[in-house]
């Protein structure tokens, strides 16, 4: 059961309505039948109801929308059709990608009976934001130069999202260009802004002479690392969290692969942006991919979560019935290898409160990275927790699959009868389990660390403000340390990394309107990795003051070398930490207005999500802008240089 809740959980409770405005869905999930027109016309108007607090989005526009929509559009989208994202997931879009989709993309031929008014309107009533509602936006800056600039011999120094075959986010002082003596010198060079959105957190990826990364409004970037140019530009269905991976493969051009909030994985030429293929992860209506894939000998390792959790909320709704997975790709075709579920198959399973039938097992969604073994043929995962009840063996775990065909070989469950959904955080409301879990979901990636014997470590630290080490032949708990307070909103979020004997665990401990037994303890903390002891911590100064939605934790992933620790804060602050003991070396504010290369004004905001600030060759290339979760909006992406 939760704790109790305090005054300040009103407060909260307004935060996560900003997070899940759109998460009212249409109809049932992926098991329902042609829906009722009378009820999906009713559900549509609540959501136009919402929508009219944009006032960028006339009333004409939104009632034509509304109206074309449920009759040309909700049969299939809020009719549980297998691979038709809901209407609350297409609102998580920006409308220039819901028009684009429909007069040029996949949906052109359903969409050939609409006129152009229609078209546009039905972008709108679904976002409730106008077509080109960035007002004076201006387009990406082109580079002049047409060719030559691509250098497929400048292979990533950085091995995707975790940097390497550990995921240990570190890298070495060579690398990065960046040590004690020299970071007092660094200078912002330039600001890219991503248009029409509350959100920074792909993470850049640097191969081949450029710098890759994705946007909110699904534009992925080739950018000229020097000027922040773009060589080309790629536009995806669905916005793109995530970091974009760089494949060199022995035979064949390289490549890129990444994923949308649609679900949606795609493989392009690096070069050209050009699509060489594109699948849909997993057939049920609410599934997205949130994190980078992770890529060995030719194989893409794919997690895939969703955003049902949020859905349950609506006491219509018959919850649940999406299961995370981890599925294998053929990194050359997008052919699928194999698939391994967290739980198994949803069966009815009785009613909720509301009377509407309930499905379960559900949820275990996989929200990170996999870790790669190689030397084991093992790949490892970290799970969610389950939707509905009852809970399963694998929610909040860490999992240990065979790479050769995805058989559980171990996993370890941190906590049992985590059963949560978002009617948990809603006066309780029908889809909410009577005995509700904490919430406690694993959201940070497994990596694997070392002692100084050369022991090997798997560790993943959870929302629980707990950080676990488990060995990796076994699975079996080697130690626990208790970082931080926890709660739905505190413990460890996006990432944690290791090097050198330790382990680097940022903590976010947000407050979250309830009561705990632990003291929040926002800040960075070091262990040792070989018995979980605490090195040292430091905890930024809280600079908020007044600020709305300012907090000075971490909930964002971070990036260590040999003598430094890069870490964005919740506050808005980029700052560097000496990783010997924690020692402030270099802040910075983000949170503010900054002039893009394009011309445009990008703003600042929280750093927080998957990207962790990327130290190479002299530059500190940082996201900052996280629009959920009671943090500070903002979408830029900011490059500094050493003089």
């Amino acid at each position: 059961m939760r704790p109790m809740m305090t005054g300040k959980a009103l407060q909260v409770l307004a935060f996560f309505a900003i997070l899940f405005l759109f998460a009212l869905p249409l109809a049932e999930p992926a098991m329902a039948q042609q829906p009722d027109v009378d009820a999906t016309a009713e559900r549509a108007q609540q959501i136009a109801d919402i929508l009219k607090r944009h006032d960028t989005v006339s009333e004409t526009s939104a009632q034509l929308g509304q109206k074309s929509y449920v009759q040309d559009c909700a049969a299939c989208h809020d009719g549980g059709v297998d691979r038709a994202p809901p209407a609350f997931m297409l609102g998580l879009l920006s409308p220039d990608a819901i028009h684009r989709a429909l007069v040029s993309g996949r949906m052109q031929q359903q969409a050939s009976g609409l006129s152009e008014e229609q078209k546009v309107a039905v972008a709108e009533f679904l976002t409730g934001r106008a077509l080109g509602s960035g007002g004076n936006e201006k387009p990406p800056l082109m580079c002049q130069r047409t060719g030559g600039w691509f250098d497929p011999s400048r292979a990533s120094a950085l091995q995707g999202w975790g940097f390497d075959s550990d995921n240990s986010h570190a890298t070495s002082t060579a690398i990065a260009g960046l040590n004690r003596s020299n970071i007092g010198q660094l200078k912002l060079k330039w600001a890219l802004a991503f248009p029409s959105v509350l959100y920074a957190r792909s993470q850049p990826t640097l191969a081949g002479g450029a710098m890759f990364v994705g946007g909110d409004d699904g534009t992925v970037y080739a950018l000229d690392p020097a000027t922040g140019c773009a060589h080309w530009v790629f536009h995806a269905q669905g916005a793109v969290r995530m970091g974009i991976v760089y494949d060199s493969p022995n035979t064949g051009a390289p490549r890129l692969y990444f994923g949308d909030v649609l679900g949606n994985a795609y493989a392009l030429a690096a070069e050209t942006g050009a699509e060489m293929w594109r699948v849909r992860m997993d057939p049920h209506p609410n599934a997205t991919l949130t994190a980078s894939f992770a890529l060995q000998s030719g194989v893409l390792y794919v997690p895939v979560s969703s955003l049902e959790e949020p859905a349950a909320a609506a006491p219509g709704y018959a919850c649940c019935t999406f299961r995370g997975s981890l599925v294998a790709l053929d990194a050359k075709t997008g052919a699928e290898k194999w698939r391994a579920y967290m739980t198994d198959p949803p069966v009815p399973a009785g009613h909720n409160s509301a009377g509407v039938r309930h499905f379960a097992p559900s949820g275990a969604a996989i929200w990170a990275t996999p870790l790669v073994d190689a030397k084991r043929g093992q790949v490892y995962v970290v799970t969610g927790d389950n939707y509905s009840p009852p809970a399963s063996p694998m929610s909040d775990s860490i999992v240990a699959l065979d790479m050769a065909d995805g058989h559980v070989r171990w996993h370890y469950q941190a906590t049992k009868g985590d059963v949560w959904n978002v009617a948990c955080g809603w006066a309780e409301g029908p889809n909410c389990p009577e005995d509700s879990g904490p919430d406690f979901d694993f959201g940070a990636a497994a990596v694997m660390g070392h002692d100084a014997a050369g022991k090997d470590y798997v560790l993943a630290g959870q929302k629980s403000g707990i950080v676990y080490a488990v060995d990796p032949d076994s699975g079996k708990l080697v130690w626990q340390h208790r970082a931080g307070r926890g709660g739905a909103l505190g413990g460890v979020h996006f990432g944690i990394a290791t090097a050198s004997g330790k382990v680097f665990v940022p903590i976010s401990d947000f407050p979250d309107g309830y009561e705990h037994k632990a003291e929040a303890a926002p800040g960075i903390h070091a262990l040792d990795v070989a018995t979980g002891d605490e090195v040292w911590r430091t905890a930024p100064e809280d600079v908020c003051g007044d600020k709305p939605l300012c907090h000075p934790g971490y909930g964002g992933a971070i990036t260590v070398t040999d003598q430094l620790v890069f870490a964005g804060s919740t506050d808005g602050h980029m700052r560097i930490y000496d990783v010997a003991d924690g020692s402030l070396l270099w802040d910075f504010d983000t949170d503010r207005p900054f002039e893009a290369v394009n011309g445009d004004t990008a703003n600042g905001g929280s750093i927080s999500g998957g990207s962790a600030p990327i130290a190479h060759d002299g530059q500190l290339i940082v996201n900052s802008g996280y629009g959920g979760l009671g943090k500070m909006p903002g979408n830029v992406m900011l490059v500094f240089g050493v003089n």
